[in-house]
């Protein structure tokens, strides 16, 4: 089972990468963000229901699984929305370090609601987290004026309550149809919410990169699909700290491929924070 674990950990963190990489260059041709978020969740989502014979059929008989499913989604369809228009205007290896921000918050309602005992070690691993994206973010008047930089930060506030609701959600249901509603029912609920048009989102097939669309529509799906799969077959406290290595590979990614050497020390100390902080929490 373990060994299912890391096999399932070594796809979720190469279709990461791909996922943050093609996310990022979509994001900044789009003419609609809330368009083109709906045409990826939609491609992920179906592209999910493909996998739906590969694990067992189950469905929850506890209604309040339902209850935390519901307000998981809409925290999910917040997430989704604010982290495309903030994917749009920052780097993408940037962006993946201000994602573990989600970590610190999903400790703090733990700490809240949940009554967990607050270590000395979690307090310090969360500092590590949070000081690795001020090495990165801060100059001055940045956090001021920087929306994407907020939008981002209040996109991983949404996805700490969503995976804070969502414990041990994923285990009542087929893993595949899971995943599925969690991406195709924020899709149905941005469109209705923001009044997206049909001919926006085919706009925004026909003018973006096509290939792109479906490489980040179908990474996120994997993504999804692997990372949740190795949890269920290791341990979390193990598993998690791995996770975090999308940071550094995204980092690497694009300093070999894209050249891009902006800041590029200032990003591998904010990564090895992050590894060293996230490995200290799961302690």
């Amino acid at each position: 089972m373990l060994k299912g674990a890391y096999i399932f950990l070594l796809i979720y963190l190469f279709v990461t990468v791909i996922f943050n990489e093609s996310y990022k260059i979509i994001s900044q041709n789009m003419k609609s963000a809330g368009a083109l978020t709906i045409l990826v969740e939609l491609i992920a989502g179906i592209f999910s229901l493909l996998w739906i014979p590969f694990f067992e059929m189950k469905f929850s008989t506890d209604f309040k699984v339902y209850i935390l499913l519901g307000l998981a989604i809409i925290f999910y369809a917040l997430q989704n929305r604010l982290a495309t228009t903030s994917r749009s205007g920052m780097e993408a290896s940037a962006y993946s370090i201000i994602k573990q921000l989600s970590n610190v918050f999903v400790i703090i309602m733990g700490f809240i609601f949940l009554k967990e005992e607050l270590t000395f070690q979690k307090i310090i691993g969360s500092i590590l987290l949070i000081g690795s994206n001020i090495i990165i973010f801060y100059k001055k008047k940045t956090w001021k004026n920087n929306r994407y930089l907020w939008l981002g930060i209040l996109a991983n506030l949404c996805m700490g309550i969503a995976l804070f609701l969502d414990v041990n959600n994923s285990n009542c249901f087929n893993l595949a149809l899971y995943v599925s509603i969690t991406l195709l029912v924020p899709a149905i609920l941005s469109f209705t919410i923001e009044r997206i048009k049909i001919k926006e989102i085919i706009s925004e097939w026909k003018t973006n990169s096509k290939s792109l669309i479906l490489l980040t529509g179908i990474s996120w799906s994997f993504m999804m699909i692997s990372k949740i799969r190795s949890y269920q077959l290791g341990e979390v406290t193990k598993i998690a700290p791995l996770c975090s290595l999308t940071v550094i590979l995204n980092v690497l990614f694009a300093f070999i491929f894209l050249k891009n050497r902006k800041s590029i020390l200032k990003k591998l100390i904010a990564s090895t924070l992050i590894i060293i902080g996230i490995f200290i929490i799961k302690q």
